[in-house]
């Protein structure tokens, strides 16, 4: 069935179209590289702006807000105003920003140059999640060959632009991939989020203007540019239009980044590109969209197509696309655990809602894979979840009480079991 059913299924490659031969600027320019930048340049900003809002791009970080509306925000009497990419990619489960720039890294910069016109920006950023060392070296030759072959620099293909590029190394920090944290650290202080409003788009890196967008997002740009709106719309749904990358990982035979157009069903990525649950066991649990803010999936769900609407009715979050598998015999309470010990670590300690909730739900669910879980502990941490959840100072907090209540509500069986065989009782 699956073998079949992988036959049917293409992906459709847009900005992962040059992957094996983009690696040099030359490879790039003879995939059609910068020739939207070109074009962009021959268009007033608004224009740009204009382009991108009627193509429906929505951010691909996981909020999924319209990218051109977030452009056209942008004060056009204050300057300096700033654009920066957010390629901090550290959300459990997600891996596709990281390919994009080792592979594909002048798509990128190409992306955000046309972003940088569009608002009016002379400087642009690239925060680069600290462990992406690989991914750094990668962008700084790419930059250095933008800046050789004059897209980048002084007076940008005789326009009368001028940008410059910044590539910033992060220090590790998952809080950094929250933007206003990103921007924090990019100021030289301690990554933490900022109160809101005022927002980035007014009051963002040193208090000016600010445009922030994650990796795959600018790479989406050059190709509306250049085969424009109704060409982009013409992939996926009306609300979600255009393609996405989706990280497939646990429990597959074939994990790996896949680039399908939106509505594409949960069971056309997992049984039919990721090639089913390995070993041949059967499904147990899924994530839609990475372990933070996106509630767990049951079987019953793989049918659900995946855009933001589509999820969210299901009783999910699309999030980053990155789609975690669970085989039958996962502990749904070791996975609970797992990633709430993430989040409590991560948590940068701001405010006291996330930095003692996350604690104490760590601490109770390695009670139950102790063998020493009690009844009353469900209530105890749903109740703590709900403390955490709308009162934390950064969505951090309300992203970390997503494993726990989701597997609270679908696999509580597995708690009371825990209670009564004094310990887990599955072997992994």
């Amino acid at each position: 069935m699956t073998d079949v059913l992988l036959k049917t299924l293409l992906e459709t490659k847009v900005i992962t179209a040059r992957y094996g031969s983009a690696d040099t600027i030359d490879g790039a320019l003879a995939g059609g590289a910068y020739l939207a930048f070109r074009k962009a340049l021959g268009m007033t900003q608004d224009e740009v702006i204009e382009i991108v809002k009627a193509a429906g791009l929505r951010g691909r970080g996981g909020a999924g807000f319209p990218t051109g509306t977030k452009w056209g925000f942008i004060p056009k009497d204050v300057r300096p105003s700033y654009l920066v990419c957010n390629a901090d990619e550290g959300e459990p489960g997600t891996f596709k920003d990281r390919e994009l720039m080792e592979r594909d890294p002048h798509q990128l910069i190409e992306g955000m140059a046309i972003g940088a016109y569009a608002i009016g920006s002379n400087e642009m950023y690239i925060y680069v999640r600290g462990e992406f060392a690989y991914a750094a070296r990668v962008l700084e030759r790419a930059v250095g060959e933008a800046y050789e072959r004059g897209y980048l620099g002084r007076n940008i293909l005789g326009s009368g632009f001028d940008l410059d590029v910044i590539i910033q190394r992060g220090a590790g920090a998952y809080i950094c991939g929250e933007e206003t944290a990103l921007l924090e650290s990019l100021e030289g202080r301690r990554g933490q989020p900022r109160l809101r409003p005022p927002f980035p788009a007014t009051h963002g890196l040193y208090a000016k203007p600010t445009v922030v967008n994650n990796v795959e997002t600018f790479a989406c740009v050059p190709h509306i540019i250049t085969n424009g709106p109704d060409w982009f719309k013409s992939f996926g749904t009306e609300k979600s239009p255009g393609t996405k990358i989706f990280c497939v990982s646990g429990d597959v035979v074939r994990p790996g980044n896949y680039e399908v157009p939106f509505s594409t069903t949960a069971r056309d990525l997992i049984e039919g590109f990721g090639g089913g649950v390995k070993d041949g066991k059967k499904l147990k649990a899924f994530t839609p969209g990475g372990a933070s803010s996106t509630p767990f999936f049951g079987p019953d769900k793989l049918d659900v197509n995946m855009d933001w609407e589509s999820v969210m009715a299901a009783g999910s979050l699309l999030g980053t696309g990155a789609m975690i598998v669970f085989a039958e015999d996962a502990c749904m309470v070791r996975a609970a655990l797992r990633y709430t010990a993430f989040y409590a670590h991560e948590s940068c300690g701001k405010c006291t809602p996330c930095r003692e909730g996350t604690y104490w739900i760590e601490s109770t669910l390695r009670r139950f894979e102790a063998g020493a879980g009690r009844e009353e502990d469900l209530k105890i941490m749903l109740d703590v979840a709900g403390n955490i959840g709308g009162r934390s100072f950064c969505a951090l907090g309300d992203f970390a009480t997503a494993p726990v209540t989701s597997t609270v509500q679908l696999w509580r069986d597995e708690y009371t079991a825990h209670i009564k065989n004094k310990g887990c009782p599955f072997g992994r």
